[in-house]
């Protein structure tokens, strides 16, 4: 150091002292305006100007008319009227907190799903409401609706089966997924449930075909065997279908998708209920009005479960109901609503009509695929939107802390 130069301890008494003089009100300590705006220039001290790098005292701030600035080596709590605990006090100024994440990225991973899903949704409720439907038919003496019932659950049970199989990517994944059996894994069940429900419903769509072959020969004991083949496979059928129904909504609700798996209770009914209105729209589309009367109850029952489903679901989970009521799930749920109401009201009217029942029948057609997909996209939605996966949790621990506290 220069030996010209004072001591840093000089220095800095001296720079104190200053600081003092230009906190006393009239004071400037040497300094006079140096720019434009400021203290000196201003009419005001240190004390009582305001803007950045304001070093404001209680005396200053009081001639000033503006709020004491509280010690800064006083714990917030303290920080109030008379050093006391109290209510009152200084005003916050920070604006709330608004939730955000990382950069806006979302926290799940959103399912990399596509519509061919969404498609196999459906078309495995289509199936399992058709066999359901075809065995009412069976037992009560209905050829029309019996046929209509197993034809319709054969040419969806293969179009649900390519539909999983396109998802996968390589038809060997499905022959994999056979070679163990999972109770614990939605996917391991429904696949081992697909395998069983779809020869059966093939066997007992084949066997509509057994009047159309000739009566003598070979062919002809293949006409003689396969009605009877054809009643057997058509129970079987109808006995898995319930579980065919319902898997999916359990594999949804059993992935990590915030208003999925908050769903777990109601999605198997909502599919339930979706799958026996979608059967009712086949026989009430295909049967005459005289042997559509398993149709009509099976309308009546599937509306009555899809809509108390709809409904818990759009009202019941808080937050994570918005995205089943907003976007494009809102609008598909909504419209699926509207066409079960209008197909079960048309199928109990139309007792007479065979154009209203065929109408009602393709309302409860349309509203099915309305909400397997609302329910589908809405999942999705749920899991871009980080807050309807950070929000539930952190309300669940304040929950937990209070019961423990």
């Amino acid at each position: 150091m220069s030996p010209d130069r004072a001591p840093v301890g000089a220095l800095f008494r001296r720079f104190r002292d200053r600081l003092a003089t230009e906190d006393r009100p009239g004071g400037s300590g040497g300094h006079g305006p140096k720019q434009s705006g400021g203290l000196a220039e201003a009419g005001g001290s240190r004390a009582t100007g305001t803007g950045a790098g304001v070093a404001r005292t209680d005396a200053g701030a009081a001639e000033a008319g503006l709020a004491p600035q509280p010690p800064w080596d006083v714990p917030p709590t303290e920080r109030r009227r008379g050093g006391r605990r109290r209510g009152g006090g200084e005003q916050l100024n920070v604006p709330p907190a608004e939730f955000t994440s990382y950069y806006g990225r979302p926290v799940l991973k959103a399912p990399v799903w596509k519509w061919d899903i969404a498609a196999y949704l459906f078309t495995g409720g289509l199936a399992a409401g058709s066999s359901l439907l075809a065995a009412g038919g069976q037992l009560t003496g209905r050829p029309a609706l019996r046929r209509a019932g197993r034809v319709t659950s054969l040419a969806a049970v293969g179009t649900s089966a390519f539909f999983l199989i396109n998802d996968l990517g390589r038809p060997s994944r499905f022959h994999h997924m056979l070679r163990v059996a999972k109770l614990t894994s939605p996917m391991s069940v429904g696949t081992w449930i697909l395998s069983a429900f779809g020869p059966a419903a093939g066997v007992a769509a084949v066997a509509e075909a057994a009047p159309w072959l000739p009566e003598r020969g070979v062919l002809g004991l293949g006409r003689r065997l396969l009605p009877p083949v054809g009643h057997a496979a058509g129970l079987a059928a109808a006995a898995t279908a319930p579980l065919l129904a319902t898997y999916t909504g359990v594999l949804l609700a059993d992935t990590a998708v915030p208003s999925w798996h908050e769903a777990y209770p109601e999605l198997p009914m909502i599919f339930a209920g979706s799958a026996l209105a979608s059967g009712a729209g086949v026989g009430l589309l295909a049967a005459p009005t005289d042997q559509a009367g398993p149709a009509r109850r099976f309308a009546v029952a599937g509306a009555a479960m899809e809509l108390w489903g709809s409904h818990r679901v759009e009202n019941r989970l808080g937050l994570l109901s918005e995205p089943y009521a907003q976007g494009t799930p809102g609008k598909l749920l909504k419209a699926g609503r509207a066409l079960t109401a209008a197909g079960v009201v048309g199928a109990l009217i139309g007792r007479r009509s065979r154009v209203l029942s065929a109408v009602s029948g393709g309302a409860l057609l349309a509203a099915s695929v309305c909400t397997r997909f609302g329910i589908f996209h809405g999942g999705v939605a749920s899991a871009k939107d980080p807050r309807y996966t950070v929000v539930p949790q952190r309300e669940r621990a304040d929950r937990r802390a209070a019961e423990q506290g």
